[in-house]
C-alpha cells in the first residue's frame, strides 16, 4: 500500500478518535472543535514521522548509476532502430518500384 493511503487512513482516524474523544470531554464547542483539531493534527504527524522511519530502513541500498551499462543500453537501441529504419527504406523502395512498374504499363 502507498504511504498516502496510511497518511489519509491515519487522518481520518485521528478526526473521528478526537471527535469522540471532545463530544465526550466537553460540553463546549470551542473545545470540542479545538481538540479534535489537535488530536487530527497528532495523528496525521505521528503517521509522517512513522513513514519517515519505515521509509529510511526500507530504502537503505544506494544505487549508483552505472554509465557504461546505460551507453551499451542505448547504443543497442539505436543499432535496433537503425535496422527497422532500413528495413523500413527497403519496404518503400519496394512499393515505390511497383507504383512506378504499373504507371509505365
Amino acid at each position: 500500500m502507498r504511504s498516502e493511503n496510511y497518511v489519509a487512513f491515519f487522518t481520518v482516524s485521528g478526526f473521528f478518535i478526537g471527535l469522540v474523544f471532545s463530544i465526550l470531554k466537553f460540553d463546549e464547542l470551542y473545545y470540542i472543535l479545538l481538540y479534535t483539531v489537535v488530536i487530527t493534527l497528532f495523528f496525521y504527524l505521528f503517521i509522517h514521522v512513522v513513514l519517515i522511519f519505515y521509509l529510511g530502513v526500507i530504502d537503505n541500498k544506494i544505487s549508483f548509476f552505472d554509465k557504461e551499462e546505460f551507453e551499451l543500453d542505448c547504443n543497442a537501441q539505436i543499432k535496433q532502430i537503425k535496422e527497422r529504419e532500413n528495413q523500413i527504406n527497403a519496404m518503400l523502395k519496394t512499393i515505390h518500384g511497383n507504383d512506378q512498374q504499373k504507371e509505365g504499363v
